[in-house]
C-alpha cells in the first residue's frame, strides 16, 4: 500500500518527486496492488456489518469526515444479514464496508485488516478500537485535500492492495498539561483530531497542579474559585465545568480516544492548598501559585480532610469519565516522608478502587501501591529504577513516557533564535532522538511483558496556547506513535523520515502546526 503526497517534485527538492511512502505509523504487513486503485464516487455508501454499534460509531466517524471535502452524501447503511454472519462472504457493490470479523481482532483488539480493490474499500476488525485504527489508516490513503475544510476537487482515489495491522502494545498515549496554562476546550479537541490521525489511542489530561486546578467539582467550588484563577506566570487563568469536560470526553471517544483524568498529590498540589486551608499543614491557605517551576508546599497527608476532599473529588471525575482509568500523579514526592507517603497513597489507592477505576501513578509512588493493582508511568531514569523492575516483577503494568525521548516540551535545537519554545531540562530532543530509543532497553531488568505502552508528554509551563503546543508536538509525536505501534523488527530511521515527509503537507491541509525539522526533506506544500 502506497501513498504519494500532492505537490512533490518542486524545484527546493531538485524537481524529483519523492518515492511512494507508507503510512505513520507503520502497518505491520503491506501487498500494493497498482491495479487496484479505488475511486470515491457520489452514489457511495459507507456499509457495516448489521447491528454492530461498534462498525457505526468508525464509519459515522469516518462518513463525516470524508462529507466536507467530497460533497458526497454518503449515507451510512447496513450489509446484508449473511455478510455479517459468514466471515468468507465479501461484501458486494460499491463502496467503503466496515465488516465485524474476529479473525480479525485475535487477541488484539486494535487489530485490523484493509483491502483495497477497484470496487470497494473493506475494513475487517473484531472490536471498536480495530476500525477506529482501519479508518485512521484509509484517511493517510487518501489525497491531502481529505483534510480540506470546506468542499474541494477530487478524484478521490485509494491505492490498491491489502494491509493486515496490529498495534504493539494496547496504550498508545499523549499527555496534555492544562493545569499550568490553561487550554479551552476547543483547542484540546483540536489537539484531540490530530491524535486520532496517528493511532494515538489515549489522552492523558494533566487537570491539577500547583498552578491551577482545571475541573470543576460542584462538591468542593472553591477548587475552581481560587484554584484555576491563574497560571504559570501568572497568565491563563479557567477550567472546564462539568458539561464541558464531559462533551470533550464524549469528542475524544467518538474518535476512538479514551480520556485519562490526572489529579495530582501529594506534591504539586498547590492550586487545591489556595483553595481549602485545611489540606496544609498550618490549617491556613497560602496565596495561589502562580511561579513556573513548582511549589514546595504539600497535602498534609495524615488529615482527614485530605481524604474527604479526595473522595468527593475523584467520585466525581470518575462518575463523568467512562474510560478505566484514573491517574492520581505522585511524582516528585521529596517533601513527604516514607511513611507518609505510604500511610497517602495506601488511602488514595481505596479512593479509586472505590469508584471503580484502574489506578495510574508516576514511578514514584510504585513502592507505596499494590503491584497487581496499578499501571506506572516511567518518565525518568535513576529515580527509582531498582523498585519499578521490582513491581513490575510482580505484575505492575509499565507505560514508559521518557523524558529524554518523550517529553515533547522539550526544545529540538539548543539553537537561538530558531526554536525559542520549550525548555531544556531534559536535553535537547530532535525528531531523530525523538524515533531511535526502544522501549524494552529504556530500563535494563525490566521485563518486556510488563509494558503496556508508551506516551509522549507535553507540559505547559512555558508553553502557551495550542499553537505552540503543536509546533512542539509535531512532528515528534509521530515518532512516538510509531515506536507504540509497529513492530519492534520495523524501526528504520530513513524509511520514517520519509514518511514523515509526506505527513507535512497533510499537517497544513488540516492547520497543525508543526516544525519544519531539518532533519525531514519536506516535500513542496509542507
Amino acid at each position: 500500500m502506497s501513498v504519494t503526497t500532492q505537490g512533490a517534485g518542486s524545484p527546493s527538492d531538485g524537481g524529483v518527486a519523492l518515492p511512494q511512502i507508507q503510512v505513520v505509523p507503520a502497518p505491520v504487513s503491506v501487498r500494493p496492488d497498482p491495479s487496484a486503485t479505488y475511486e470515491l464516487a457520489p452514489g457511495d455508501a459507507v456499509r457495516i456489518s448489521a447491528g454492530s454499534e461498534d462498525a457505526r460509531d468508525a464509519a459515522g466517524f469516518l462518513a463525516g469526515l470524508l462529507r466536507v471535502p467530497t460533497g458526497y452524501p454518503l449515507p451510512v447503511e447496513e450489509l446484508p444479514a449473511e455478510v455479517s454472519e459468514d466471515y468468507g462472504v465479501e461484501p458486494e457493490g460499491r463502496g467503503i464496508a466496515l465488516v465485524l470479523d474476529d479473525a480479525d481482532a485475535g487477541d488484539d483488539p486494535g487489530s485490523y485488516s484493509l483491502n483495497v480493490t477497484p470496487e470497494a474499500v473493506t475494513i475487517r476488525a473484531g472490536e471498536r478500537e480495530g476500525f477506529f485504527n482501519g479508518v485512521a489508516t484509509l484517511r493517510q490513503l487518501l489525497p491531502v485535500l481529505v483534510d480540506a475544510s470546506e468542499p474541494a476537487d477530487g478524484p478521490w482515489r485509494v491505492p490498491g492492495g491489502s494491509i493486515i495491522d496490529r498495534p504493539r502494545y494496547a496504550y498508545r498515549g499523549a499527555m496534555l498539561d492544562v493545569a499550568r496554562n490553561f487550554m479551552p476546550a476547543a483547542n484540546v479537541k483540536r489537539y484531540v483530531d490530530s491524535l486520532a490521525r496517528y493511532k494515538i489511542n489515549h489522552l492523558h489530561l494533566h487537570l491539577t497542579d500547583d498552578q491551577g486546578w482545571r475541573i470543576e467539582i460542584t462538591s468542593r467550588p472553591e477548587l475552581t474559585k481560587t484554584g484555576s484563577s491563574t497560571g504559570a506566570g501568572g497568565i491563563s487563568q479557567g477550567h472546564y465545568t462539568q458539561d464541558e469536560y464531559r462533551e470533550l470526553v464524549s469528542y475524544a471517544w467518538a474518535r476512538g480516544i479514551t480520556v485519562v483524568p490526572e489529579i495530582e498529590g501529594p506534591s504539586h498540589v498547590h492550586a487545591a492548598l489556595a483553595s481549602y486551608g485545611e489540606l496544609t499543614e498550618e490549617g491556613e491557605a497560602p496565596p495561589v501559585h502562580a511561579d513556573y517551576g513548582p511549589s514546595q508546599q504539600g497535602l498534609a497527608v495524615r488529615v482527614e480532610e485530605t481524604y474527604a476532599l479526595y473522595d468527593d473529588v475523584i467520585r466525581e471525575v470518575a462518575a463523568l469519565t467512562p474510560g478505566p482509568y484514573l491517574h492520581i500523579g505522585g511524582d516528585e514526592t521529596s517533601n513527604h516522608t516514607s511513611e507518609d507517603l505510604a500511610h497517602y497513597f495506601g488511602r488514595i489507592a481505596e479512593l479509586v478502587r472505590k469508584h471503580g477505576k484502574q489506578l495510574l501513578g508516576w514511578q514514584e509512588s510504585v513502592p507505596y501501591l499494590e503491584p497487581g493493582d496499578t499501571i506506572t508511568e516511567y518518565w525518568v531514569p535513576g529515580r527509582n529504577d531498582e523498585q519499578v523492575i521490582a513491581a513490575a516483577e510482580g505484575g505492575t503494568k509499565i507505560i514508559v513516557a521518557p523524558c529524554e525521548h518523550a517529553y515533547l516540551d522539550m526544545r529540538y535545537t539548543p539553537e537561538k533564535p530558531e526554536y525559542p519554545v520549550g525548555t531544556t531540562w531534559a536535553g535537547t530532543v530532535n525528531l531523530r532522538k525523538s524515533y531511535e530509543w526502544r522501549p524494552e532497553s529504556l530500563l535494563e531488568g525490566l521485563p518486556a511483558k510488563s509494558i503496556m505502552g508508551v506516551e509522549a508528554a507535553l507540559w505547559t509551563e512555558v508553553v502557551f496556547g495550542i499553537d505552540q503546543a503543536e509546533l512542539l508536538a509535531f512532528p515528534r509525536l509521530l515518532a512516538v506513535a510509531e515506536i507504540g505501534w509497529s513492530p519492534a523488527a520495523a524501526k528504520d530511521w530513513d524509511s520514517f523520515a520519509r514518511r514523515v515527509a509526506v505527513q507535512g503537507p497533510r499537517l497544513r491541509q488540516a492547520g497543525v502546526n508543526y516544525y519544519r525539522t531539518p532533519e525531514v526533506h519536506w516535500p513542496f506544500g509542507s
